[in-house]
């Protein structure tokens, strides 16, 4: 089929009731591209995508557009808009609509509405995964940093000195001046929810907050001062939701602790940006959006 003669694709605004079409297609993106590489799907079964889509696609905090071709929906895109980074993802295309350029489109999209709100725009991508990485890198993307996927649990489960506890509405301030500290803005939007859905931790040190996690897990980001207080951290986890946390791979004796301690590379990933970077100043692990 020539490019003139392609059925157009129309992007729109994506609804709740959208949810389920786009996490089968989500679903069935993730399963045929991971599979073709040799690595296991993002999610145990379409149920987990439809979820977390029916939540983005309802909630104020992210943008989402469906994508449409001869009025089938064939794929889906978010922006979450909860910091003055925004992260896209998860964005996928219809297996059976591959090659009518809806990736591109979908991500224009998002990447318009976020010149006009952010300050940069980053994403996490399968390393593995050439056609996105060319796609990304062609839109101007830049990489920053490789990631590793690790999932498990810590032998060691505790760090002298250091002690875990579940996040409270009270350490907000010390959470977000240390994000500012580490990364040049804070993500109070995230912590503050997932203070409230009960997954943030802290880690004190000394008799202060260094460090802290909305999740671990691969929704997750955590910031630390130190890679001691990101092993308490990651210590303090009996297993880690989803494929897994991700591991700045560059920081080599934050994983090589990793693996010391029985836990497993999943997959490779890639931290990519546009706009406001600020190399970190401590330890991190960023969460699939960012």
């Amino acid at each position: 089929m020539s490019a003139s003669s392609q059925p157009a694709v129309v992007i729109r605004a994506a609804t709740p009731k959208d949810s389920s079409v786009c996490g089968q297609i989500c679903y069935d993106a993730f399963s045929k591209i991971n599979s073709a590489h040799g690595f296991p799907c993002d999610f145990p079964g379409p149920e987990r995508p439809t979820g977390i889509l029916s939540m983005m696609f309802s909630s104020p905090g992210f943008y989402c557009v469906v994508a449409e071709v001869e009025d089938r929906i064939v794929g889906s895109n978010a922006l979450d808009e909860r910091s003055v980074i925004a992260g896209v993802g998860p964005i996928t295309v219809d297996p059976s609509a591959q090659h009518l350029g809806v990736g591109r489109k979908l991500m224009e999209a998002a990447m318009e509405r976020a010149r006009e709100r952010s300050a940069g725009i980053r994403l996490v991508q399968a390393a593995f995964h050439n056609r996105s990485l060319a796609l990304y890198t062609s839109l101007g993307f830049d990489v920053r940093e490789p990631l590793s996927c690790v999932q498990g649990s810590t032998r060691e489960r505790n760090i002298p000195g250091c002690v875990v506890r579940p996040a409270q509405a009270t350490d907000m301030d010390a959470c977000n001046g240390l994000s500012r500290r580490v990364h040049g803005f804070d993500r109070g939007t995230d912590l503050a929810q997932s203070i409230e859905q009960k997954t943030a931790k802290v880690v004190e040190r000394g008799g202060r907050i260094t460090g802290y996690a909305t999740a671990l897990a691969f929704s997750g980001h955590a910031t630390a001062e130190s890679n001691l207080d990101m092993q308490s951290l990651i210590a303090s986890a009996e297993s880690f939701a989803g494929p897994g946390i991700l591991v700045p791979s560059r920081n080599s004796a934050l994983l090589r602790w990793s693996l010391a301690n029985g836990l497993r590379v999943v997959q490779p990933m890639t931290l990519m940006s546009i706009g406001l970077y600020n190399e970190p100043a401590g330890a991190w692990l960023p969460s699939v959006l960012f």
